[in-house]
C-alpha cells in the first residue's frame, strides 16, 4: 500500500511529507485520512514547537484534490470529500504552534489552499500558486475564498479568483502571499532553519502569541486587546517566563521547557 505521508522529526519540529508524486502529491482520500490523523495528534502534542509541511519531489507542493477519484464520486461523495479537505485545513489552522508551508513547487487548487492554512509560507523560485477553480466551473471551496482575501485583501483575492491566473514566486512575494522566498537552497531547508529560531523561544510563549494574533486578527481593536491580554495572562504563572528572565539576567541562552 502506498505510504502517501511521509512523517519525519528534526529536534522539536515535526515534518509532514506529501508522498503522491506520480499524483503531482494530490489529495487523495487514503492521504486525507492520514493528514486527518497526524494534524488530531499534533493538536495535543506539547512535546512538538513547530511543524513543517511540504511535498516530497521538486515539482509539486501540492496540486490539490485527486481529480481522477473525484471523478467516480456522486455529488454527495463531493461534498462530503470537499468538507473533509476543508475541516483538515481548519485543523492545522487551530494548531497550537505554528506551522511552516515549504513550497517545494506548484501549488494549485486545494494545494494552494493547504499553503494559506499555514502560519508561514516559504517558497522555491520554481513555486507556482494558483486557484484555478473558476475554469472548471467551482469555486475554491476549502478555505481559499476567505484565507486569501484576508492575507492579501480582497481586491486582489478576487482578481485571482475570478480570473483563475497562476502566478510565480515573486509575484506571489510581492503581493504578500510567501513571507521567504529561497534561491539556491530548498524550501525544506530554510523552513527548518526559521524553526530552529522559533524552537529556541519559549514554546508557551510561541503558543500564546499565535492564539493572541489568530483570535485578534478579523474582530475590532478593542477586541483583539482582550485577546492579547488574555493570551499575556496565561503566560505569567509558568516556569518558562522565570526562566526567560533568569537567563536574561545571566547573560545565557534560556532553557525552556514549555511549563
Amino acid at each position: 500500500m502506498e505510504e502517501t505521508l511521509l512523517i519525519e522529526k528534526s529536534g522539536y519540529t515535526k515534518i509532514l511529507k506529501l508522498n503522491r508524486t506520480n499524483q503531482a502529491n494530490s489529495l487523495s482520500l487514503s492521504l486525507l485520512d492520514a493528514l486527518h490523523k497526524e494534524i488530531d495528534e499534533l493538536s495535543t502534542d506539547k512535546t512538538v514547537r513547530s511543524v513543517i509541511i511540504t511535498g516530497v519531489g521538486s515539482s509539486y507542493f501540492c496540486s490539490g484534490a485527486d481529480l481522477k477519484e473525484r471523478r467516480d464520486m456522486s455529488i454527495e461523495q463531493v461534498e462530503e470529500t470537499v468538507g473533509k479537505i476543508g475541516m483538515l485545513f481548519y485543523k492545522i489552522e487551530k494548531l497550537p504552534m505554528p506551522v511552516i508551508a515549504a513550497v517545494n513547487g506548484i501549488a494549485l487548487g486545494g494545494g494552494f489552499e493547504l499553503a494559506l492554512a499555514c502560519d508561514i509560507r516559504v517558497a522555491q523560485h520554481n513555486a507556482i500558486f494558483g486557484l484555478p477553480e473558476t475554469s472548471l466551473g467551482i469555486i475554491p471551496g476549502a478555505g481559499g475564498t476567505q484565507r486569501l482575501a484576508r492575507l492579501i485583501g480582497v481586491g486582489k483575492a478576487k482578481e485571482l479568483i475570478y480570473t483563475g491566473r497562476k502566478i510565480d514566486s515573486d509575484e506571489a512575494v510581492a503581493i504578500g502571499i510567501v513571507e521567504r522566498l529561497t534561491n539556491s537552497e530548498d524550501a525544506l531547508n530554510v523552513a527548518l532553519s526559521i524553526c530552529e529560531v522559533i524552537n529556541q523561544n519559549g514554546p508557551l510563549a510561541i503558543r500564546a502569541a499565535k492564539s493572541a494574533i489568530q483570535d485578534g486578527y478579523s474582530v475590532s481593536i478593542e477586541e483583539g486587546l482582550s485577546f492579547e491580554n488574555e493570551a499575556y495572562g496565561s503566560i505569567l504563572h509558568t516556569n518558562d517566563r522565570l526562566e526567560g528572565l533568569q537567563a536574561f539576567k545571566e547573560k545565557r541562552k534560556p532553557q525552556y521547557k514549555g511549563v
